[in-house]
């Protein structure tokens, strides 16, 4: 009798480890260390929620997920990007050229962010930019990266019948 309650119990045991394993969340995969050179930035078209001409080149994570990410927008020369605002926070450094941010509802006047300069913004603050001299700036934040244009005419998606609104 005594070996047909050790085999039972082993049996229960080996259940137990088995659904406690199963309910475990699967590993995370490992974080690994990411290093982007200059000449390894693969730009591409921005996507069509900004105006036509600038380019993207995301380094590290997904935007349009919710992780952390890093990206690249180059901006031509008189580049503008009409007042809006993000659902999550983001901070910007300006890598070359000058980047003219302004903060409100309106254009109007706006701050010079030279080569080297650092903005921290937080989510659903209003603001707009313009590049001044062909403009490059990093944007690192957690995802999704939106935009939300405060006048539906100044988004390059809207259909024919939000812009004329």
């Amino acid at each position: 009798m005594k070996p047909v309650i050790w085999i039972g119990a082993i049996c229960a045991t080996a259940l137990s480890i088995a659904a406690f394993a199963h309910d475990e969340p699967a590993a995370k995969p490992a974080k690994k260390a990411v290093t982007v050179l200059p000449a390894d930035v693969k730009w591409g078209p921005a996507p069509p929620t900004l105006p036509k001409g600038a380019q993207l080149a995301v380094l590290h994570g997904d935007p349009s997920r919710k992780t952390y990410f890093a990206m690249r927008l180059k901006m031509p020369d008189a580049f503008r990007i009409a007042p809006h605002w993000h659902t999550n926070d983001e901070e910007l450094t300006v890598m070359a050229g000058t980047l003219m941010l302004g903060m409100g509802d309106k254009e109007g006047d706006a701050h010079a962010l030279e080569a080297g300069s650092y903005h921290y913004l937080p989510g659903k603050e209003h603001h707009y930019a313009a590049a001044k001299g062909e403009t490059v700036v990093e944007i690192h934040g957690f995802g999704p990266f939106d935009i939300h244009y405060l006048n539906p005419a100044a988004d390059p998606t809207a259909k024919p019948a939000a812009a004329a609104k």
